[in-house]
């Protein structure tokens, strides 16, 4: 394992570290699910993966010895968009992917196909982003799963989720640009600040200059916000997350007002691309 002391001795390295893609960047939070979230990912076929975390993280906690840890606060203000933005720079022509501990990439076919080969059809699709939707996962017993995270014991909604088109300062929708609200962050949104609802998410795109990250984890090239391009439908992605569910059972105001996850709409989460298939969250598009 590679250990930077800080975001700018990883650019300074981009040649040995940046130079091979798709490069998958993992913003630890905390210690939950750290090890599987790393290894997920690595049997996608990401060659690089860097975990962003606190500086004594990995002296307290295990990991991988085949990745590159980067000293990082990544809860504070405005952390992800640096981070993100900086490779963007430092990686000129590389699939990036970012995510944090306790999410997981799923795309169709994933079990058997390498995210190399999915971005190579992408390629040949003209399409240099992956459009995504976060899925919520939680455990369906907080009795037994307090923190809310629970992989053998989780869940999702398989119904309350809806979208409303993106408009422009003027209110104009913008084309092929969507917002997209359900899972926790729709059912117990009084917990949730307005700007953290969203469950659109572009968390898979190739590099080029001139491209940055925005504060509400749009691009400033409105192509990179499209859902698909002009022509037709493209192949969508999912990031199984349980990021809302720990964040409500962490804070002391939703954890004593929620006493359970689970409702009449919890589908139990089978940890398959086509289960989410199934269900409509990813789409192959033209590839099969």
């Amino acid at each position: 394992m590679t250990h930077y002391p800080d975001l700018t001795a990883l650019i300074r390295d981009s040649r040995n570290v940046l130079a091979r893609g798709p490069i998958a960047l993992i913003l630890v939070e905390d210690a939950v699910e750290v090890e599987s979230t790393i290894q997920h990912h690595q049997s996608l076929g990401f060659a690089q993966i860097i975990a962003f975390c606190a500086r004594d993280f990995a002296a307290r906690h295990h990991l991988p010895d085949d990745i590159h840890q980067v000293d990082h606060d990544v809860t504070a203000d405005g952390a992800l968009m640096q981070i993100v933005n900086a490779i963007i720079e430092a990686a000129p022509g590389q699939w990036i992917y970012y995510s944090y501990n306790a999410e997981y990439l799923f795309y169709p076919f994933s079990e058997q196909r390498s995210v190399r080969e999915m971005l190579g059809f992408m390629v040949e699709e003209r399409r240099d982003v992956v459009a995504s939707y976060v899925v919520d996962l939680y455990a369906g017993d907080l009795s037994a799963h307090p923190t809310g995270v629970a992989r053998e014991d989780a869940y999702f909604d398989r119904s309350g989720h809806y979208a409303l088109a993106r408009t422009d300062a003027e209110g104009t929708a913008l084309d092929r640009q969507m917002h997209v609200f359900g899972g926790l962050r729709w059912r117990f949104e009084e917990h949730i600040a307005l700007e953290r609802r969203r469950i659109d998410r572009a968390p898979l795109f190739r590099a080029q200059p001139g491209l940055r990250m925005l504060a509400d984890r749009s691009f400033n090239i409105d192509e990179y916000n499209t859902m698909s391009c002009p022509w037709h439908h493209n192949l969508t992605a999912s990031v199984a997350s349980f990021r809302t569910a720990k964040a409500l059972r962490r804070n002391s105001g939703s954890r004593h007002a929620i006493s359970g996850f689970h409702w009449q709409q919890s589908q139990k989460f089978e940890w398959r691309a086509q289960q989410l298939m199934d269900h409509g969250w990813i789409e192959p598009g033209q590839w099969f």
